[in-house]
């Protein structure tokens, strides 16, 4: 204590290694393991802190680590929220501050599996589409417009990048990656981190959580693990080696945790059990071999079932799915994990200490790796944000200008016959449009005509999600698996569409669609990354300029792509339209010799 019997961990004077020491000294082991466990904090109804859970899950229970959920409508509101929570948090014994953490939230979406909308944040291309745009300085602008963004409503910690290379094109969480390329992923993630954190760590940063270690990209058939049928990583090509590559960018850019993905490794010299239950992953790879000195947090749901969406989701416990949920939390922290993402058991780590099955020792060493970030993060000095702030920073012109350009340049013109694009800015009222995939109201602001048949049109124009099979189950549904090419039923449809009137399509690339019918029947196509149908028009039409260039190779056929080694990228048969692919618009100017 100090002469004033404030706590050294209190005083900012200290050192943060002493602060951190002096804190953990005085914590109950109840108090210790409550910072192991972070899990989800759902507003209510009207915008506002749970009592009764917050009450469970900080007073009683001892968490300080929470993944906030729901789309941010009200920066206002949610910075209110977020100070109500922090103060409930000052209230207990130590008056350990939250770290409230996020998914992604800026991107423009329409599939929210694993994001939200981005509400009233500046809306931006997914990653995906800053890949195609290969402009690192962008990159490092949109983390630092997301980091000023989250900070005002007070998210301190983000749960990406997610730095997986999309080797297996059918595998339904790549919408979230960088794509194909080992090295742009590499390349352009140094700037995603460093514009979240800085180039130190402080209080005016985001810590990262970068994932899903060491590459989810090559799971077997293109399933995923969050489902039973997809917990197998398969590398049939020997090439996890590629796989690791973003990974040691990242570290080398000061990355600060790491997340493993739930898939178990089949064919290779690891135990053919979870990622996270793994300590030759976690422990011998990425703490010993590739000198990772940070916060190792797990995915979600790792140790007790639960239902997701009116879904029944059993633990993803891969390899040891007949254990019981105490050994699974033993084989994560002996794997080297410091903390359980989506699971709120603090008990089973006091049961495991009480037993002599884990050790209060190892405890220490991940309460201290996440105290110490909350230290760096200025949290004890400063846990709560203004308001008012918040509703000037988040969503502001400057920052919205920012996304819609972003969202617009990110196109990628695929094809474009007799360079049917742009279509005339000024079109007449007279040209009659078919559409799909958008609402009319976005065509008569425009003062266009829109009809009801593609035989009543003079052009079409139409938005068409990449193909998918639909998968049951609330949870489930939302991610896009299986096929890549669409139905016999789907492709004579468009077939018709594209014999009755000159067509544009959009074809949103969420994942590397087989299509070369649409590329052989539309007079221009277009491939967006998380664009709104306002960008669409824009570009359609001239007033931007599609930039970007393909992050992945698009297949010939689903068969092409079965036939591929799920570890090894760029290995599809003779591809429609290989990576760096991407046209320009015809400069009229420029082939005429005159200056615009």
């Amino acid at each position: 204590m100090t002469t004033t019997d404030t706590p050294i961990y209190l005083n900012s004077t200290y050192c943060i290694h002493e602060r951190v020491e002096n804190l953990l000294s005085l914590m109950t082991i109840q108090e210790k393991v409550g910072q192991m466990f972070q899990v989800q904090l759902y507003p209510t109804a009207n915008g506002t802190l749970d009592k009764n859970s917050s009450d469970e899950m900080i007073g009683n229970k001892h968490m300080t680590h929470f993944n906030l959920i729901g789309d941010v409508t009200s920066a206002r509101e949610t910075a209110e929220l977020v100070n109500t929570a922090q103060q409930r948090a000052k209230d207990t014994r130590l008056g350990i501050p939250l770290t409230l953490s996020s998914d992604p939230r800026h991107h423009f979406t329409e599939n929210i599996g694993t994001g939200f909308q981005a509400g009233s944040f500046s809306q931006w291309p997914e990653t995906l589409g800053l890949a195609a745009l290969r402009d690192p300085a962008l990159v490092r602008k949109f983390a630092e417009v997301a980091r000023e963004e989250y900070i005002a409503v007070g998210l301190r910690a983000a749960l990406h990048p997610q730095v997986d290379l999309a080797t297996e094109p059918r595998w339904a969480r790549l919408g979230n990656t960088w794509g194909e390329d080992a090295a742009l992923t590499s390349e352009l993630i140094v700037e995603y981190i460093k514009g979240f954190q800085g180039e130190k760590l402080g209080p005016h940063s985001v810590t990262t959580v970068t994932k899903h270690f060491p590459g989810g990209g090559p799971m077997e058939n293109g399933e995923d693990s969050h489902f039973i049928y997809g917990k197998n990583q398969t590398y049939p090509g020997n090439n996890l080696e590629y796989h690791l590559i973003p990974f040691k960018a990242a570290i080398a850019a000061g990355a600060r945790q790491m997340m493993p993905y739930y898939s178990r490794p089949i064919g290779t010299k690891y135990e053919p059990v979870g990622f996270s239950f793994n300590k030759q992953i976690v422990t011998d790879l990425l703490r010993e071999e590739l000198g990772f000195e940070g916060i190792v947090v797990t995915d979600w749901g790792l140790i007790t079932d639960a239902v997701i969406l009116g879904q029944d989701m059993p633990a993803r416990a891969w390899g040891l799915e007949n254990t019981t949920e105490l050994y699974r939390a033993q084989r994560i922290i002996e794997a080297g994990c410091d903390q359980f993402g989506g699971e709120a058991r603090p008990e089973l780590l006091v049961q495991l200490v009480q037993e002599g099955k884990v050790s209060e020792e190892r405890i220490d060493i991940s309460v201290r790796r996440l105290l110490r970030e909350k230290f760096l993060l200025g949290l004890f000095d400063n846990p709560f944000v203004d308001p008012e702030a918040a509703e000037r920073v988040v969503g502001n012109d400057y920052f919205a200008r920012l996304g819609n350009d972003a969202q617009r340049r990110a196109y990628t013109l695929l094809s474009n016959k007799e360079n049917v694009l742009p279509l005339k800015p000024h079109t007449s009222v007279e040209t009659k449009f078919y559409i799909e995939g958008f609402n009319a109201t976005f065509m008569a602001a425009r003062n266009l005509t829109v009809v009801d048949t593609p035989e009543a049109a003079d052009v079409a124009l139409l938005r068409l999600q990449a193909p998918y099979e639909p998968r049951p189950g609330g949870f489930e549904a939302r991610y896009h698996a299986g096929s890549l090419e669409f139905s016999d039923e789907e492709k004579a449809r468009q077939a018709t569409i594209f014999a009755a009137v000159p067509t544009i399509v959009d074809i949103i690339l969420d994942r590397p669609a087989a299509i070369p019918e649409v590329i052989e029947g539309a007079n221009a196509v277009l491939g967006s990354f998380g664009s709104g149908s306002e960008a669409f028009l824009d570009v359609v039409f001239g007033v931007s300029q599609p930039e970007g260039k393909l992050p992945f190779d698009l297949p010939r056929s689903n068969k092409a792509v079965e036939d591929g080694m799920e570890d090894v990228p760029f290995d599809t048969r003779n591809p429609v339209f290989k990576f760096g692919h991407g046209l320009r618009y015809r400069d009229v100017c420029e082939e005429s010799g005159r200056t615009c």
